[in-house]
C-alpha cells in the first residue's frame, strides 16, 4: 500500500518522511518550513486534537506496519508501545494471522473504521479472516505527536485488557450439550445458556469422549474459557447429557427478556436436577447460579421453618403482626398499606409477608444468634460451600448475626446472601422435606459427591407447603400465579439495596413436581417482576 510514506522535493533539497516516525521527521518538517530546525521541543510540540492530516498519516502508517507484521514499529505509533507491541506480536505468532490487508473507512473526525483482511493458517490448513474494528488519533501527552489510542479493541473488537490471541488445538474438545431427552443446546437458539454451554466445554469437553478443534481463539486474561473465533478444522464433538428441559428453557429465557437484570432457575424438587436457568444481563455472569443478593422475604420459608422446628409456634399457632417492631434499637415496618393484625396466625402472617410477625418471633426461646444460621445449613444444605452442581454456583450464606442484623436476616435482609438457584432449592426442601443438592450434570459422570442435609420434619414441610399454598391462592402471590392449575404455592419477596430507588424483586414458587425462583434488579415488589418469571416457568413445566 506504500502506507505512511511521503516524498517531497523543496529548494533542490529530496526528503523521504516516514509518517509518525517521531523527532526525526518532525525535525524535517520543521527545517523545511522555515524553522531552522533549531527550535526545541517544549517550543514545536503540538497541541489540541490532531488534525485530519495527522489522523490519516497516523494511521497510515500504523496500518502499514501492522499489514508488514511490524509489531514494534506499528507499536510505535500508538500511546502504549509496551502493551500494543506484545498483542500484535502475538497477532503474528501465536494467532499465526498474516497476509493483512487493512482498508480504512472515512474518518468521523479523529475515529476511524477500518476493516481487516487477513488468512489464518495452522496445521496445513489456512481459512480467510475478516472483521471490522476502530481507532481513535490522540495527541501524545509527552510527544505532541498524533498517536494511536491504545486499547484491545484496536487489534480485533471482541478484545479486553490483558486479552490475547492464540491459533492451535482448542484447550477442550468440542461438546454437543443436549437436554434431558437428547435435543442439542445451542447459544444460537438459547442465548442466555451461552457462558453456561461455554463453562460444560471447559469442564467436560474431554471427559465427553471428543477430539479437540483447531480454533483461532481468544485467550482471556480471567478464568473463563477460550472465546473461538475461527475454526480451521473441526473437532468431532462429544454429547454431554444435562438435565435442562428445552420446553422450560425456552419459556424461561422469553420471560426474563421482559425484565432488565433478571435471572430465573427451575428444578425438580423430587430429584434436584435442574430444568432450565437463565439470565438476562449483559455482562454474561450467571447470576441465577452465582448471585450473592438479599432475598428478601423469600427468606422467611427458612424462618418459618426455624420457628416451626424449634416450638415458638405452627402454622396455626400465634405470630402477631403489629405496625412495628424494634428489635435492638432497629425499627422494622410492614409494607405500606399493610393492616396490623394482633391475633394473626404464622399462616397469615406468611401469606401477607408481615415483617413485624417474624421479627418479634425471632426473639423467643431457645431461638439464639447461631438458631438461623444452623436451620439453613443442617435444613436446607445452604451456606457449606459444597453444593457440586456441575458448574461454578453459590450456595448461600446465612451467617449466624448478632445486634440489628439477627432480625433484619430473619426478613431476607442484613447479612443474608442467596440466588435464584439457592431459593429454588430451598422451595424444593420445604415442600418436600428432603434437600436434594440441585445439579445441572449427572454426578456419574465425574463422581461427584452431592452435598447432603438432613431436610426437615414431616409436619414442618407439610406446614411450610401449606403456608405457601394459602400464599398463592390468598396471599401476596395471588396476582401472579392466577391462572396455574394443579398443586401451586409460592412465596414473594422484596429486598432493599442500599442506593437503589426501587427494591428488588423476588418471586419463588411450585407447581407439581417444578420448583423456580427469580430475581429482578429493582424489579419492585415480588410479585411485579420475578413473580410473571416464575408463573410463566411454571407453566411450561407442566
Amino acid at each position: 500500500m506504500g502506507k505512511g510514506v511521503k516524498a517531497a522535493v523543496v529548494g533542490g533539497v529530496f526528503a523521504v518522511m516516514v509518517g509518525g516516525a517521531g523527532y526525526g521527521a518532525y525535525n524535517i518538517v520543521s527545517a523545511l518550513n522555515g524553522d531552522g530546525g533549531g527550535a526545541s521541543a517544549a517550543e514545536t510540540r503540538k497541541s489540541g486534537p490532531p488534525d485530519k492530516d495527522e489522523v490519516r498519516e497516523t494511521t497510515d502508517a500504523f496500518f502499514g506496519a501492522w499489514e508488514k507484521g511490524q509489531a514494534t514499529r506499528a507499536a510505535s505509533y500508538t500511546n502504549n508501545a509496551q502493551d500494543a507491541g506484545a498483542l500484535l506480536a502475538a497477532y503474528g505468532e501465536e494467532a499465526r494471522i498474516g497476509r493483512v490487508d487493512i482498508t480504512p473507512g472515512a474518518p468521523r473526525g479523529t475515529t476511524v473504521p477500518f476493516t481487516v483482511k487477513a488468512t489464518v493458517s495452522a496445521d496445513g490448513v489456512s481459512k480467510p479472516l475478516r472483521y471490522t474494528s476502530t481507532l481513535t488519533v490522540v495527541r501524545g501527552q509527552t510527544t505532541g505527536r498524533a498517536l494511536v489510542d491504545w486499547k484491545p479493541s484496536v487489534v480485533h473488537p471482541d478484545l479486553r485488557d490483558g486479552d490475547t490471541l492464540v491459533t492451535g488445538e482448542s484447550a477442550q474438545p468440542p461438546i454437543e450439550a443436549v437436554d434431558r431427552d437428547g435435543t442439542v443446546l445451542t447459544r444460537e437458539k438459547y442465548p442466555s445458556l451461552g457462558p453456561v454451554l461455554d463453562t460444560l466445554r471447559e469442564k467436560y469437553g474431554e471427559k465427553a469422549g471428543g477430539s479437540p478443534a483447531v480454533e483461532l481463539s481468544i485467550r482471556h486474561a480471567t478464568d473463563e474459557a477460550d472465546t473461538p473465533l475461527l475454526t480451521l478444522a473441526k473437532g468431532e464433538p462429544g454429547k454431554l447429557r444435562t438435565t435442562l428441559s428445552v420446553g422450560v428453557q425456552a419459556a424461561a429465557e422469553t420471560a426474563v427478556k421482559q425484565y432488565p437484570e433478571s435471572s430465573v432457575v427451575a428444578l425438580k424438587p423430587s430429584t434436584g436436577e435442574v430444568l432450565a436457568v437463565a439470565n438476562n444481563r449483559g455482562d454474561g455472569f450467571n447470576a441465577a447460579f452465582q448471585g450473592q443478593v438479599a432475598p428478601g422475604s423469600t427468606m422467611k420459608i427458612i424462618t418459618a421453618a426455624m420457628l416451626i422446628d424449634h416450638g415458638v409456634t405452627s402454622m396455626n399457632g400465634p405470630a402477631p403482626c403489629p405496625d412495628t417492631a424494634t428489635w435492638q434499637s432497629q425499627t422494622f415496618k410492614n409494607l405500606t398499606g399493610m393492616e396490623p393484625n394482633e391475633g394473626a396466625t404464622l399462616a397469615n402472617s406468611f401469606l401477607r409477608s408481615c415483617n413485624t410477625a417474624f421479627i418479634k418471633l425471632i426473639d423467643e426461646e431457645p431461638l439464639g444468634d447461631a438458631s438461623l444460621t444452623e436451620e439453613a445449613q443442617e435444613r436446607f444444605g445452604l451456606g457449606r460451600d459444597d453444593w457440586k452442581t456441575g458448574i461454578a454456583s453459590f450456595d448461600g450464606s446465612v451467617p449466624a448475626s448478632g445486634g440489628p442484623d439477627r432480625a433484619a436476616n430473619a426478613i431476607g435482609q442484613g447479612q443474608v446472601q442467596m440466588n435464584p438457584l439457592n431459593m429454588a432449592s430451598v422451595t424444593a426442601t420445604a415442600i418436600t422435606g428432603a434437600f436434594r443438592q440441585p445439579y445441572l450434570v449427572s454426578p456419574e459422570l465425574d463422581g461427584r459427591q452431592l452435598a447432603q442435609a438432613k431436610g426437615l420434619p414431616a409436619q414442618t414441610s407439610a406446614q411450610l407447603k401449606e403456608m405457601m399454598r394459602l400464599t398463592a391462592t390468598q396471599g401476596t402471590a395471588v396476582r401472579a400465579m392466577s391462572g396455574l392449575g394443579g398443586d401451586i404455592g409460592a412465596k414473594t419477596g422484596s429486598a432493599e439495596v442500599d442506593g437503589n430507588a426501587t427494591s428488588d424483586s423476588w418471586f419463588t414458587g411450585f407447581r407439581g413436581d417444578v420448583a423456580a425462583a427469580a430475581m429482578a434488579q429493582q424489579g419492585g415488589h415480588g410479585g411485579d417482576a420475578a413473580g410473571p418469571i416464575v408463573a410463566a416457568v411454571l407453566r411450561a413445566g407442566g
